[in-house]
């Protein structure tokens, strides 16, 4: 029943996502909003900007249809949705995807952003955080990794050359276009983007990730030389008890499930590519912190390690791909089945889409593409059919 209940919430959400075309809205796409940009002074406006972005983002109610935001392609959902093609492939060999996944490639290829070192890809929108504001494309660390994995996922299935090629150059941007802070022992955390200098673990990290994955199929030593540096600098900055807080600036000191579990994720990629034995301690703690602080008893995800809401579909989804790339999806199993019961029956539309968020008396049903039909297709696509 288990395996049924999972597979046809799989089915379910792929159809929605087929249907929709991959395009849609997103958390953070307020600012492409025509009303906003019609208004005068406001695009020029910091505190204007973060306001309204805020206010599309916690509002269960969707503006967007209401103040002229359109549905589009957000190029690191389509990353979410190759790899997840890729998966279903190599468990069902269903030969249609095969189109779908070369399809999708040659169109996120396309969306490359172009002017810097390497290849590099961004969000589809303006987007203002607290930390920094970057406008529409502006390349990122992280868009650009689950990018580079979904192409290197397609290479390893199609043998597409263009696929690992792409996938080559985006070392580039990881290696020159983004800024550092280094440490005195000379490691070193990545900035998101080229236009910042934040320390954001999970943010870093993807980018050793990118340059072990691709160290697999193009070997270079100066990759997995460059990696460690970064996986040493994040494991530098872990708690005692195994948690890392989001990131280095003082307002941004949360401890959160999924970035816990990308930075779990990622050490492993590095870990798995090199054979450095340097980090098993950390990992041994950052897994049991994960694993002791994230679930609630009836399977209900936290977002954040010190209570339960907001409920993020985010956090259930990066459950199942941290213990899929860690090797203990069956040994976890009780937990896993636990939690996607709980998502599926409590953040699945009858409609196919998932929900956002789930706070105390309120639900986000907006269908965001990226956050969450992307991120719920790929960890579906990851649980074992057999």
């Amino acid at each position: 029943m288990s395996k049924s209940k999972i597979q046809e919430s799989l089915y379910l959400v792929r159809q929605y996502v087929e249907d929709q075309g991959y395009k849609g809205w997103d958390p953070y796409d307020g600012l492409t909003s025509r009303l906003f940009r019609a208004i005068p002074g406001f695009k020029q406006s910091r505190f204007l900007r973060l306001a309204w972005i805020q206010t599309f983002k916690r509002s269960p109610i969707n503006l967007r249809p209401l103040t002229g935001v359109k549905k589009d392609y957000n190029p690191k959902g389509l990353g979410l949705f190759i790899t997840g093609y890729c998966r279903q492939y190599q468990q069902t060999g269903e030969a249609e995807l095969l189109d779908k996944i070369h399809k999708l490639c040659r169109q996120v290829i396309d969306l490359r952003t172009p002017g810097y070192s390497g290849s590099c890809w961004g969000y589809n929108f303006d987007w203002q955080a607290r930390a920094f504001f970057q406008p529409a494309y502006t390349p990122t660390v992280v868009a650009t990794t689950f990018i580079t994995s979904a192409l290197l996922d397609a290479y390893e299935i199609t043998g597409d050359q263009e696929y690992l090629d792409v996938s080559i150059d985006a070392t580039q941007f990881v290696l020159q276009d983004l800024n550092r802070t280094n440490d005195e022992k000379g490691n070193y955390a990545l900035s998101y983007s080229p236009l910042d200098h934040t320390q954001v673990f999970n943010a870093s990290l993807l980018g050793a990730k990118l340059l072990s994955r691709v160290h697999e199929h193009a070997p270079q030593p100066h990759y997995l030389i460059e990696a460690k540096k970064i996986v040493q600098y994040a494991c530098d900055h872990q708690a005692p008890d195994g948690s890392w807080p989001y990131s280095r600036l003082p307002y941004q000191q949360w401890i959160d499930s999924f970035h816990t579990g990308y930075n779990l994720e990622c050490i492993h990629h590095y870990r798995r590519v090199s054979g450095d034995t340097d980090y098993d301690e950390h990992m041994e703690k950052g897994l049991q912190y994960y694993l002791d602080n994230f679930w609630l008893p009836d399977g209900t995800p936290k977002y954040f390690h010190d209570k339960t809401y907001p409920i993020d579909i985010h956090a259930p989804a990066q459950m199942v791909l941290t213990f899929h790339a860690l090797g203990i999806l069956d040994e976890q199993k009780e937990l896993v089945d636990r939690v996607l019961h709980w998502t599926i029956d409590n953040m699945q539309d009858k409609k196919g889409y998932f929900y956002y968020q789930i706070k105390p008396g309120m639900t986000s049903r907006i269908p965001y593409i990226r956050w969450a039909q992307g991120w719920m297709f790929y960890a579906l696509s990851h649980y074992p059919v057999q």
